[in-house]
């Protein structure tokens, strides 16, 4: 590293790393690096925290540059060790734990912190923001304790936080100083329109108040308002703005307003120090969209390393965003005014909303809701600021990227237009990456990160791929199950089929695996693909599992995992329950907790002691953990409701004990409710029965999840041994069909019921599905009680290595 310039990046963020990513494709061996980050892990994409709140992403997910990529270009990397002093004398930082390092050069990335109302009870303890990985945490600890939620803060971060927190299974009310919700990205129609879908998820909203003091001893209990009113809370989410972190600036000396103060090349006011993202101010203005923050670090990268640039004059925004499962976009001055012409079209059925707003002869702004798919082309227009006289129609209905012109609309995209919004991935970043052999999605994101977040820009990218590589990557740019191969589910089964393959790793080698290894994406899948395909003869690869399903247990963030027994249809007796209890005591379970299935969960259990409590509870395991069957959830039905017309507990053990053990590609939930009340929640299930008159009422494809979605109705049926039948053939068909890691929902989403629908009337294919299912079983045997008997297995459950939890 001798005679490279030090240069020392404060900040571990996303837009810090990103003019990192830029500065090595441009001078690789110019710089010696050092980053220090105050968060404990590696650069992660903030952007999607909502989703791992949610519980559809973990954190290893959202990783954008792991630890390996760092030792790979030789950036020295301190974690979790804020910088606390900066001598600009002697060109030197140092840091909270006591490291000193000198510089050449200086960035200042340290990005934004939640804003906390400087209210009455503030600092108690529940109050929180919602801006990081730790903030997360706090939200599942305390989802684990407490039921009632405030989210402070009715904008993208409030609703977002808002979703997570009901899918935790917490009450959550929205409060909001405006009357409509996400006031500074939608118009009133779109807004309205949002929260409707919001209140029909669960969410309450407490609209035009303000908040005037959290109250409460030491732990939060409630919020008053300023009208007098009062609510009861245990959780305070505060999402109502950032502010820029400074203070470190400030007491460096740096010349700060609201950020800090930086030019068109920028550099701040000490000579070799410079600024990026969401903490520095230019031309009066602080960005805290990604795009404008990736720009700065692409014109940071280039003054850094020599290279000719126009410098960074400021960015016109937009926002695509997707709100608890709804497509919201808005961009440029989306609001009607005096000099201003709107034209809007409105679908309440169908749920979209489209709004263009044209000053003088051009588009300044548009908002899109629950159709999303013209937002980078508007945006374009906007920026363009070419004239759109006697196109306002054509622009607002007819923008689609899809059907015969589409090649030409891709064409005429400008190159500078943004087509990964999460990433900051322009068109012309695509294109520059297709000529240089990137012929697939999977090969443009591994090349630029586009697609490779909330993958919402993944159809953009197929057409680009079709438009500027031909025919040929059109075919290729079929995504494979991951970065390791290019053949997607239908490849790689007919290949297990036709070649005769029964091994993970034989699998990886006839079919030309990139990765001789494989990752934790394939490895999985195949794992399941080959046991679905060969029941009778292929051995379950235990080290292709995730570490929930090696040892059977859901692990907890502190090392510990929960135990859930299997109680069938929710059904229990007090000896049962006496036998639980004792174990629980045996083994210090520190918390017992009622799940959503109707069972009991035993939270904080020691790896070392999981065979011996299973062996103590004698009981099967209930699969809680794994892509299989989970729970059958029954409610009392004509056994004791007044209201019920069938036996809904006796068909929901006999269903749970039908199909328990089977492995299937993503977790199956079913219920089943004694009448239409529907109070076994049937509707919102993989497969729900529910009873009427003399029959009983099928439903598919249900999921209660980040986007709820309705069950539909695939057949009614008169028998106990109908639905069965049905059911099994359902599961079997969705074991064979559907892709690995894909729920139920998405499944029915992509296939559609009617397709499914004629496949199962078939009475003679429903027979061979069934009879393939239960060849299936014949093969299973009950983990937890294999454990039990096998003292070589039971030998794997030493203390926990804490690299299983960041390599799964």
């Amino acid at each position: 590293m001798n005679g490279r310039n030090k240069l020392v990046l404060i900040g571990n963020g996303m837009a810090g790393i990103r003019t990192l990513e830029h500065l090595l494709k441009l001078a690789p061996d110019k710089y010696e690096i050092t980053v220090f980050g105050e968060e404990p892990h590696p650069n992660y994409n903030r952007i999607m925290l909502s989703s791992v709140l949610a519980g559809g992403t973990s954190v290893n997910d959202i990783i954008l540059n792991d630890y390996a990529w760092y030792e790979e270009n030789d950036i020295r990397l301190y974690t979790g060790d804020p910088v606390t002093e900066i001598n600009t004398l002697k060109k030197t930082v140092t840091s909270s734990s006591g490291i000193i390092e000198s510089y050449d050069q200086l960035i200042f990335a340290t990005g934004s912190k939640a804003f906390i109302l400087p209210l009455p009870g503030a600092n108690k303890e529940g109050v929180i923001g919602f801006r990081n990985i730790k903030d997360c945490e706090m939200m599942l600890e305390s989802s684990q304790k407490y039921k009632k939620a405030a989210v402070i803060g009715g904008g993208l971060l409030g609703l977002e936080a808002a979703r997570g927190l009901l899918n935790l299974g917490m009450e959550v009310t929205v409060i909001h100083n405006s009357e409509y919700v996400m006031n500074r990205q939608l118009d009133e129609p779109a807004s309205i329109m949002l929260r409707q879908e919001l209140e029909q998820q669960g969410m309450k909203f407490l609209v035009n108040k303000h908040t005037k003091e959290v109250t409460g001893r030491k732990r939060v209990n409630g919020i008053r308002f300023s009208d007098g009113e009062r609510m009861e809370v245990d959780l305070v989410v505060m999402a109502v703005g950032i502010l820029p972190n400074i203070l470190l600036a400030k007491e460096t000396g740096l010349v700060t307003k609201r950020g800090i103060i930086v030019n068109d090349h920028m550099e701040t006011s000490i000579k070799d120090v410079y600024a990026v993202g969401e903490c520095a101010e230019h031309n009066g203005i602080t960005y805290g969209l990604v795009a404008p923050l990736y720009e700065q670090g692409s014109v940071l990268a280039k003054h850094l390393s020599g290279v000719g640039h126009q410098g960074y004059h400021g960015s016109v925004t937009s926002t695509k965003l997707k709100v608890s499962g709804v497509d919201v976009f808005s961009a440029g001055d989306y609001l009607d005014s005096a000099d201003t012409r709107s034209i809007r079209y409105q679908d309440e059925v169908e749920g979209v909303y489209k709004k263009i707003v044209v000053r003088g002869d051009r588009l300044v702004g548009a908002v899109l809701f629950g159709d999303t798919s013209d937002g980078p082309s508007l945006f374009s227009i906007i920026r363009s600021a070419e004239s759109v006289t006697g196109r306002e129609k054509e622009i607002l209905l007819g923008m689609k990227m899809e059907g015969p012109s589409g090649g030409a609309k891709i064409l005429e995209m400008s190159e500078d237009e943004i087509v990964c919004g999460c990433n900051g991935v322009t068109k012309k970043k695509i294109v520059d990456a297709i000529g240089q052999g990137c012929h697939s999605v999977a090969e443009v994101k591994n090349c630029t990160k586009a697609s490779g977040s909330c993958g919402g820009c993944k159809p953009m990218v197929e057409q680009l791929l079709t438009a500027y590589a031909g025919e040929e990557a059109a075919i290729k740019s079929k995504e494979g199950i991951c970065s390791c191969t290019s053949l997607d589910r239908e490849g790689i089964i007919t290949g297990i089929k036709e070649m005769g393959l029964k091994t993970v790793k034989e699998v990886m080698y006839v079919m030309g695996w990139n990765e001789p290894e494989g990752c934790t994406k394939c490895r999985p899948a195949l794992n399941y693909y080959l046991g679905m395909i060969w029941p009778g003869e292929y051995v379950d690869e235990k080290e292709s599992r995730y570490t929930n399903e090696r040892y059977h247990a859901n692990i907890q963030k502190d090392g510990t995992f929960s135990v859930v027994p299997r109680i069938y249809g929710g059904v229990t007796s007090p000896s049962e329950l006496k036998k639980i209890a004792e174990v629980a005591e045996k083994y210090e379970v520190p918390m017992v907790k009622f799940t959503g299935g109707q069972r009991l969960d035993l939270l904080g259990v020691k790896k070392k002691d999981l065979p011996s409590m299973w062996e103590d509870l004698a009981m099967p395991s209930g699969h809680a953990y794994g892509k299989t069957l989970r729970t059958v959830k029954t409610c009392v039905g004509s056994t004791f409701c007044r209201f019920g017309t069938q036996d809904a507990i006796a068909l929901g053990i006999r269903l749970e004990k039908a199909f328990e053990r089977l492995n299937t590609p993503h977790k199956v939930k079913m219920a089943v409710s004694g009448c239409p009340r529907n109070c076994a929640e049937s509707i919102i299930k993989d497969f729900g029965v529910v009873a009427i008159d003399g029959a009983w009422e099928l439903y598919v494809g249900g999921n209660g999840g980040i986007k709820v979605r309705a069950g539909e109705l695939l057949c009614t049926v008169k028998t106990e041994d109908e639905v069965i039948e049905w059911a099994g053939a359902f599961i079997q068909y969705y074991r064979e069909q559907a892709s690995w890691s894909e729920r139920t929902s998405h499944w029915l989403d992509r296939v559609g019921l009617v397709s499914i629908k004629e496949a199962l009337a078939d009475s003679v294919f429903r027979s061979e599905l069934v009879a393939r299912l239960k060849e299936t079983l014949e093969h299973t045997v009950d983990p937890w009680k294999e454990i039990v008997e096998n003292k070589e297995l039971r030998k794997n459950f030493e203390p926990l290595n804490r690299l299983e939890l960041t390599h799964e």
